[in-house]
């Protein structure tokens, strides 16, 4: 009996230690296939460029070729596309944030350079040099980035942080535009432009990191990874000036697949993800389940206003000329009979 009665006690003891070990220890939480990923930001955010949309009833623009459908795409993540072409930090927060809370595992965003006018700048600096102040410019949008846009990237940071307190958060950058040539027929980039475009790019992700990592997020900078990639290199992973206007000198199907895939999804969920085709064919098929989800803001999306590059024309710049007394007759008779590299 004595030994029985021991046994039971035993049995009782070993019973109550199992209980309050599963009460003490709680168990990590297990991120997997399914869980939620919250797109934010502009138009290099939702695949602007990829010629390729989802039919979602707004002008976002949204690509399942962009690198957070493929990233979804290949790990089973449950996207909600909230990115959108021309948004600025304000539309962020006014109509995209409400898609994160705490149940959100990852959010990648990209924002700032709308907030600092680079389709104007572009705009001006694709004017040949009697007609543009590209340095102009470009130095207001420098002010802009130093002086105004660090506040609002903090103050966005923290309302993401406190929305989603345990996302992984990666914050994404730009890539320069130019490698030193313009090879498009309607644009007048001079190499000094180019460069100063390049500079002012550099300029947006180094506050845009220092912004990041004052929140504990991580930054990817795209810089490295385009170099060689450019407009007008022998493979562009993004566009020159195109047709339609707005897939103008954004990332096009390589850039998102070969250039930001493999870095942000390598930081976003420890294992770069490559666009294979069965990648590629899963995040066309979840386009109409995609465009379904976005619908329910498309009223919000709509007042997002489209931020769009502006190329010279023929009937701006005569109206240019006679502004600055130049002879335009003849400034054209010059452009169409002499080599690209001699314009200006």
């Amino acid at each position: 009996m004595k030994q029985r009665l021991l046994s039971i006690v035993a049995t009782f003891a070993a019973t109550t230690l199992a209980t309050v070990g599963l009460v003490t220890t709680p168990a990590e939480p297990s991120y997997a296939a399914g869980e939620s990923y919250v797109a934010l930001g502009d138009s290099y955010s939702w695949g602007t460029g990829t010629r390729s949309y989802i039919a979602d009833g707004t002008e976002c623009l949204r690509s399942t070729y962009a690198y957070a459908s493929l990233t979804a795409a290949a790990k089973g993540y449950s996207l909600n596309f909230r990115a959108c072409s021309g948004a600025v930090v304000s539309d962020v927060t006014s109509t995209q944030l409400s898609a994160l809370g705490t149940g959100t595992r990852y959010v990648t965003i990209s924002v700032g350079g709308n907030d600092a006018g680079f389709a104007d700048v572009l705009t001006e600096c694709a004017l040949p040099a009697w007609a543009s102040d590209c340095a102009g410019a470009v130095g207001a949008a420098r002010s802009f980035i130093s002086g105004t846009l660090p506040g609002r990237l903090s103050t966005l940071y923290a309302a993401i942080r406190t929305r989603a307190p345990g996302a992984k958060v990666v914050v994404v950058g730009y890539p320069k535009i130019f490698m030193g040539e313009d090879c498009n027929v309607a644009t007048f980039f001079s190499p000094e432009d180019e460069a100063a475009l390049n500079d002012a790019v550099v300029h947006i992700n180094s506050v845009t990191q220092a912004a990041a990592s004052a929140r504990g997020f991580t930054f990817v900078n795209p810089v490295s990874r385009f170099t060689g990639h450019a407009v007008c290199d022998s493979t562009e992973w993004i566009n020159g000036f195109s047709n339609p206007v707005q897939e103008s000198y954004h990332p096009n199907r390589l850039g998102h697949a070969n250039g930001y895939l493999p870095l942000v999804s390598g930081v976003l969920t420890g294992a770069s993800v490559a666009a294979t085709s069965t990648v590629v064919a899963k995040a066309e098929d979840d386009a109409a389940e995609q465009a379904e989800l976005q619908q329910k803001y498309a009223a919000a999306d709509r007042r997002i206003e489209p931020k769009l590059f502006q190329p010279p024309t023929k009937a701006r710049l005569e109206e240019l000329a006679k502004e600055r007394d130049v002879d335009f007759d003849a400034w054209w008779a010059r452009t169409q009979s002499s080599d690209r590299s001699h314009r200006g």
